[in-house]
């Protein structure tokens, strides 16, 4: 039997109708969002079966939007007896891992993710940052050319060896992106209104680690793979702490994978809206199977492969 691990997607993956095929197919999936729903005082199943794109953009309601719709799809999944033996995330990601690893109880997922969206908007409403993918250029000459801009701009995001993501004070991500030209294949501007994972969030770790303090985290039942050191989390003894760090630190996301396939995972299934993450998969790692659960298509093609 092949190893498995599910993945579940991040910010900037959600699209308006993500999860009604799901509960369509599933109607058990619709608990998820009800549940959603009552911590986060909105109907949060209307805005992603109906809302309007720029409604499910906010911070305040992507976040929990695309960590119930992974939680929807993982539903559907266990019903179809899939099994699988690790969870991983992409930064938002790690939150609906962590509920779907026994690690946080549904109702306390959905309670962590509600604050972690609120300090971050409030953060990102008090600072000039932004966020640029950098494509077809190695990480080592993408930190070398940011160590030597003026001002504060790093890498955050290790997404694949042909994708880094930079970060930092608006000035200097663009000096930087201005000195890519002709390094580069592309630079292309994410659709963020701050510079995440990067230490111009502090203020939101901050914030964020004092309002889950009191949050219980159990030991996971499967292994945990952290964006924090790219490699199975050993230790939950303050996760608070963990979290908090994971908002001002790079998303370790190939070490991440090649960490999964040292360990003898072959099956990479992504959990939620669009398929973001297989495609960094297929660009990472070779001679393994990945795909994306997200509609009847996908669900179709997936249980195909898996079964």
């Amino acid at each position: 039997m092949k190893k498995t691990v599910y993945l579940f997607s991040g910010q900037g993956s959600q699209y308006s109708g993500m999860g009604k095929e799901i509960c369509e197919m599933n109607p058990a999936s619709l608990q998820i969002y009800e549940c959603a729903s009552d911590i986060l005082g909105f109907d949060l199943a209307k805005i992603c079966f109906d809302g309007e794109e720029a409604e499910l953009a906010k911070t305040g309601v992507a976040q929990p939007a695309i960590m119930a719709t992974s939680l929807a799809v993982l539903e559907l999944m266990e019903n179809e007896g899939i099994p699988f033996e690790a969870v991983a995330g992409h930064s938002l990601g790690e939150y609906a891992a962590m509920v779907a690893s026994g690690m946080l109880s549904l109702e306390d997922g959905f309670r962590v993710i509600k604050e972690r969206a609120a300090a971050m908007q409030e953060c990102a409403e008090h600072q000039d940052g932004s966020m640029y993918a950098i494509l077809g250029l190695d990480s080592d000459t993408i930190a070398e050319i940011c160590a030597s801009i003026d001002g504060y701009v790093v890498p955050v995001n290790y997404n694949s060896p042909a994708q880094t993501v930079i970060a930092g004070e608006t000035p200097a991500v663009e000096a930087a992106v201005t000195a890519f030209e002709g390094k580069a294949r592309r630079a292309a501007k994410l659709n963020v209104n701050a510079a995440f994972h990067s230490k111009l969030m502090q203020p939101a770790a901050d914030r964020f680690k004092q309002a889950i303090s009191g949050i219980s985290f159990h030991t996971p039942a499967i292994d945990f793979y952290a964006n924090l050191t790219g490699a199975k989390l050993e230790d939950f003894s303050d996760m608070p702490s963990y979290l908090a760090s994971h908002l001002v630190s790079p998303v370790q996301f190939v070490k991440e994978l090649n960490a999964l396939q040292q360990a003898g995972f072959e099956n990479y299934v992504e959990l939620g809206p669009n398929k973001v993450l297989t495609g960094l998969v297929k660009k990472t790692l070779k001679d393994v199977t990945a795909v994306n659960v997200e509609n009847k298509k996908t669900v179709e093609a997936a249980l195909a492969k898996l079964q």
